[in-house]
């Protein structure tokens, strides 16, 4: 029988590496499991005065190098093992980039759209009242995530100071600016993405007004990555979220569509034809920029995906039986862990304003976030040179190394 506290994923993940990194049965049985997971459940009060109870999770897996960061998410399909997978790519994101961060993600298995907004409220709340025990600024600090935003932030930020009895404003990030959030934060996880789409083209001399791009997902990181995207010039064919997609071979008119996006519905355009969340995946274009959810490109769908360059913006969205086969056919990722890190690089800025009182101006901000992009960058194009494998797998070495190095330094080894 296996261990339940196994995560399946990194299991497989880290089978993939022991070629490379040669990992010994403790080194491979530290990082197949994660440090704590809990499971709970939140009793939500509705309006209506009845009680629901909600399944809820927050995994800590890693903190080799530091206190553990990561996303709580509100939405219908969280479960553990998917929390557990998240929060592994979370600790490989944070060593990638030497963050002083291990990894973590949580969430409630909820339809957050169906909530009000004092239903969001309490719910925000009780999730604190049941975790507070096991986060802080030292310890575990949780950002925001699918359908959580810096409102669901700011209660819980708000309610952990009241149970602590202080206010203690590095214990979250992604929060409102008047409670201490970082300039950019919002357009982060868009921006670090653009930055390195932009390193791509410039390495392998590619025009990106040439480009043709497709996004999967039109929420914070689908919509800022296409306004920031169509600013600098590159032609957006196709769009969709989790109800409708829309197509123009042409190019869609993206300030438009921002500026007319009501309750996750596209507006109505000429010469625009509806496509759906498969066909957009299989679409002819030069980039697909997976934004929403994980799981998308998978062994059955690979074969026909036609773009050059895959941009992942999503957590996980390709399975892993799914690269070899991308990988085969010339397609370039950009891993999760490498192209949406940019969140997590911007929360880590504002844990240092926070811990400093000093706030940085938004230039500063995106300055050094597209310096630490780059620098990650460079160090994985090298890795995957040396070692003849995608980009994933170079991610994945450094990662690995990073955090098996701080282990042995600490005695855990």
């Amino acid at each position: 029988m296996g261990d339940e506290n196994e995560c399946a994923f990194a299991k497989a993940q880290l089978k993939k590496l022991e070629k490379c990194l040669k990992l010994s049965e403790s080194e491979f049985n530290l990082l197949k499991k994660p440090k704590r997971s809990l499971a709970f459940t939140i009793p939500l009060k509705m309006d209506s005065g009845e009680i629901v109870f909600l399944n809820s999770y927050r995994v800590q897996y890693n903190d080799a190098l530091g206190p553990t960061k990561g996303g709580i998410r509100f939405h219908s399909e969280v479960n553990l093992e998917e929390a557990k997978t998240l929060a592994f790519l979370m600790a490989l994101k944070c060593a990638l980039f030497e963050l002083p961060y291990g990894g973590a993600k949580g969430g409630v298995e909820v339809n957050p759209r169906a909530l009000s907004k004092a239903e969001l409220e309490r719910l925000s709340r009780g999730f604190v009242r049941e975790i507070h025990n096991f986060i802080g600024p030292d310890l575990d600090i949780p950002a925001p995530d699918i359908n959580t935003d810096e409102q669901v932030m700011a209660w819980m930020f708000d309610e952990y100071s009241k149970i602590k009895g202080r206010l203690a404003p590095g214990v979250f990030t992604g929060k409102p600016l008047a409670l201490g959030g970082s300039k950019g934060r919002d357009v982060a996880t868009a921006m670090g993405g653009a930055y390195i789409l932009r390193l791509l083209e410039a390495m392998d001399e590619l025009n990106p007004c040439e480009l043709r791009l497709a996004i999967q997902g039109f929420g914070n990181a689908g919509l800022n990555a296409a306004r920031i995207l169509c600013e600098r010039g590159y032609k957006i064919i196709a769009l969709s979220n989790s109800r409708q997609g829309i197509y123009n071979k042409q190019g869609l008119d993206i300030p438009f569509i921002i500026s007319n996006y009501r309750e996750r519905w596209f507006p109505e355009m000429e010469g625009v034809e509806p496509i759906s969340n498969n066909e957009l995946l299989e679409l002819d274009c030069d980039v697909l920029i997976p934004a929403a959810l994980s799981n998308q490109i998978t062994a059955e769908n690979a074969e026909r995906v036609k773009a050059r360059i895959v941009v992942e913006l999503a957590n996980a969205p390709t399975a892993p039986e799914a690269d070899d086969i991308l990988f085969r056919n010339g397609v370039k990722v950009l891993p999760d862990i490498l192209a949406n890190a940019g969140g997590v690089i911007v929360s880590y800025f504002e844990w240092i304003q926070n811990s400093s009182n000093e706030y940085w101006s938004e230039q500063k901000v995106f300055e050094r976030l597209e310096k630490t992009m780059e620098n990650a960058f460079y160090q994985i194009v090298r890795t995957s040179q040396q070692e003849k494998c995608d980009y994933r797998t170079a991610s994945y070495i450094i990662a690995v190394m990073n955090i098996l190095n701080a282990e042995r330094l600490r005695g855990s080894l």
